[in-house]
C-alpha cells in the first residue's frame, strides 16, 4: 500500500505525510486458486494488518495498488472484490478518508485489454488542495468525494492505461500483464503513480538454464518500455514513482551454484521427449543428502531460513534486474525478507511456498527527482520508511510493501513548473 498527505497532523508546516505502497498480486499463471479472492480469513488478515499501518503511520495521501485483481476467475471472485472495496470505503479505520478515486480493471471478457489492476487514492480530510491530472483535455481538476471506475477504464481521461503487447510473452496465452498510471498535484507538487505487473518466470528450469534468464530481459523490455512511456513527449515531465508486482526474481543460476556449490547434480529427463524434467542436488558426502530440487514449478530447498535470516541480505548480491535501469530508478535500501512465494496457509506465517526461489517481486520504485521530494530530517531516521506488512501473519501469497514519507511544500517546483499547471478546473 502507499500514500502521500498534506498539511500538519503532527508532521510540522507545510510536510505532507505520504505512504505508498501495494496489495499483493497473486500469481494466477500458475493456478487458478491463487488470485484476489482469497479466502475470507485471508482478506480478514489482510485489512487487519493494512488499517495497523494506516493508523501507526497517518498519512494524508494514501496510494494503493493490486494487481491480479481478480484474475483470470473474476466472475466467482467478484463478490470478493466487492466486498473489498466496500470495505476500504466504509470501514471505521478509514473514515478520516472523504476523498477517495478506485480504478478497477473489470473488463475481463476483453482479452485485448485486460490487466486485472486496481488502484484505489485516498485523501485525509485535512488535506486540502489536491488535484488530479486530466489526460485528456491536459488539465489539473480538484479531487472531491468519492469515486469508482471500472469495467473499461480506457474511456476514463483521468488515468492511462496499457497491456502489454502478447508477442512480450508469447508462451503466455493470456498475459493480464500492464500498467495504470495516474498523475496527482499536492502542495505545487506534481507526481506520476504508476500501478505496474510485469511478466513471470514460467519455468524454474528455464531461469535456472542463462543468467540472466530469458525472464529477466522479458521484464526488462516492458519496464523499459513502461519508463519511456511516461516521459514521453505527450505531457509535462514530472517525478513519478512506479510499484506494484515487478515480478524480479533473485539470478537463478547464480543462486543454486552459491547454495549447491558442493553438491552434485542428477539430471532426470522424460522418457519420451528427453526433455529435463527435474534436476536434484545432492551433497557429495553426508550420505548424499538432498539439497535442492528443481522442476518447472518446484524450488524445494533443504533449509529456508537462508531465505528468512537476517531478512534474508546474504541473497541481495543475486538480485540484479534493477541495476539496468540504475540511471532511470531509485529504490531505498531493502531491509524486509523476500515478499513472495508466501505459504497461504492461515497457519504458516512466515512459511515459503516449494514453487519459486524466494525473491524481492514487490517493490516501490521512483525516478531520482522523485527521490529529491521526500522530506529527510537529520533528526530522525525514520521519516522515510520502506517495509512489508504483515511479517508474522499469512496475507496471501504476497506480502504487501509500503513506502511511508514526507513531501515538502513547493518541494516540486524547481523540477515541474506544476503550480502554472495546478488550477481548479
Amino acid at each position: 500500500m502507499s500514500g502521500a498527505g498534506g498539511g500538519g497532523r503532527g508532521e510540522g508546516p507545510g510536510a505532507n505525510r505520504v505512504l505508498w505502497g501495494w496489495s499483493w498480486g497473486s500469481q494466477n499463471e500458475e493456478a487458478d486458486e491463487e488470485e484476489f479472492g482469497l479466502p475470507e480469513n485471508l482478506q480478514k488478515n489482510w485489512l487487519r494488518e493494512f488499517y495497523q499501518v494506516v493508523h501507526a503511520h497517518k498519512p494524508h495521501f494514501m496510494a494503493l495498488h493490486c494487481q491480479e485483481f481478480g484474475g483470470k476467475n473474476y466472475e466467482a471472485s467478484m463478490s470478493h472484490v466487492d466486498k473489498f472495496v466496500k470495505e476500504l470505503l466504509s470501514s471505521d479505520a478509514m473514515k478520516d478518508y472523504n476523498r477517495a478515486r478506485v480504478y478497477l480493471d473489470e473488463n475481463y471478457k476483453s482479452q485485448e485489454h485486460f490487466t486485472a489492476l486496481g488502484s484505489f487514492y485516498f485523501l485525509h480530510e485535512s488535506l486540502k488542495n489536491i488535484y488530479q491530472f486530466d489526460f485528456k483535455a491536459k488539465k489539473y481538476k480538484k479531487v472531491t468525494g468519492k469515486e469508482i471506475y471500472s469495467d473499461t477504464l480506457e474511456s476514463t481521461p483521468m488515468l492511462e492505461k496499457e497491456k502489454f503487447p502478447q508477442d512480450y510473452f508469447p508462451e503466455c496465452k493470456w498475459s493480464r500483464k500492464g500498467f495504470i498510471r495516474t498523475r496527482w498535484c499536492i502542495t505545487d507538487c506534481a507526481f506520476d503513480l504508476v500501478n505496474i505487473h510485469l511478466f513471470h518466470d514460467a519455468s524454474n528450469l528455464i531461469a535456472w538454464e542463462t543468467s540472466p534468464s530469458v525472464y529477466s530481459g522479458i521484464r526488462h523490455k516492458a519496464l523499459g518500455y513502461v519508463l519511456d512511456r511516461i516521459i514521453d513527449q505527450r505531457f509535462e515531465k514530472v517525478s513519478y514513482f512506479v510499484f506494484g508486482d515487478f515480478n524480479f526474481r533473485l539470478d537463478a543460476k547464480a543462486v543454486v551454484e552459491t547454495l549447491c556449490a558442493k553438491a552434485t547434480m542428477q539430471t532426470i529427463r522424460a522418457a519420451d521427449t528427453n526433455e529435463v524434467v527435474k534436476l536434484i542436488f545432492r551433497e557429495s558426502d553426508n550420505d548424499r543428502k538432498v539439497m535442492l530440487q528443481l522442476e518447472k514449478k518446484l524450488f524445494d530447498y533443504f533449509n529456508q531460513d537462508v531465505f528468512r535470516d537476517n531478512n534474508g541480505t546474504a541473497l541481495l548480491e543475486f538480485d540484479r534486474e534493477l541495476s539496468v535501469f540504475k540511471d532511470r530508478l531509485y529504490e531505498l535500501d531493502i531491509s524486509f525478507p523476500p515478499s513472495y512465494p508466501y505459504s497461504e496457509d492461515s497457519s504458516q506465517g512466515k512459511q515459503y511456498m516449494n514453487t519459486r526461489c524466494p525473491a524481492w517481486c514487490d517493490r516501490i520504485l521512483m525516478s531520482h527527482s522523485a527521490k529529491e521530494l521526500i522530506l529527510k530530517s537529520e533528526n530522525d531516521e525514520k521519516i522515510v520508511i520502506y517495509d512489508h506488512i504483515g511479517p508474522n501473519v499469512c496475507m496471501g501469497d504476497h506480502k504487501p510493501v509500503f513506502l511511508s514519507f514526507r513531501i515538502a511544500a513547493g518541494a516540486g517546483k524547481p523540477i515541474a513548473n506544476v503550480h502554472k499547471c495546478c488550477v481548479v478546473q
